[in-house]
């Protein structure tokens, strides 16, 4: 499971933290997506190797925070660009 949280927001801008935690079952890698729906961008992240296409976008695990054991979780986070409505998206997370 994935929660999306806001933690920051200025004009123009904000910052947004992800919280990954493995279910029952450890867990080798991770992806977690979402649509923006305000327009929003991503302009830098930490903690996770994040690609978009117009307004989706998706996270991936790097090398250090993919395999997590059951129940554990891990984080990571990123900063964007918004033009003033940022509503907080509904994610969806795979695991393998």
């Amino acid at each position: 499971m994935a929660k999306y949280t806001l933690t920051g927001q200025w004009q123009g801008g904000f910052q947004a933290d992800v919280t990954v935690t493995a279910g029952g079952s450890p867990i080798s890698s991770w992806t977690v997506a979402w649509r923006f729906s305000d327009g929003q961008t991503v302009t830098q992240s930490w903690n996770a190797t994040i690609t978009s296409s117009g307004s989706e976008v998706t996270a991936r695990n790097v090398s250090y925070n993919g395999a997590l054991g059951a129940g554990a979780s891990t984080q990571f986070g990123f900063l964007g660009s918004s033009n003033g409505a940022n509503s907080v998206p509904s994610v969806t997370c795979t695991a393998i």
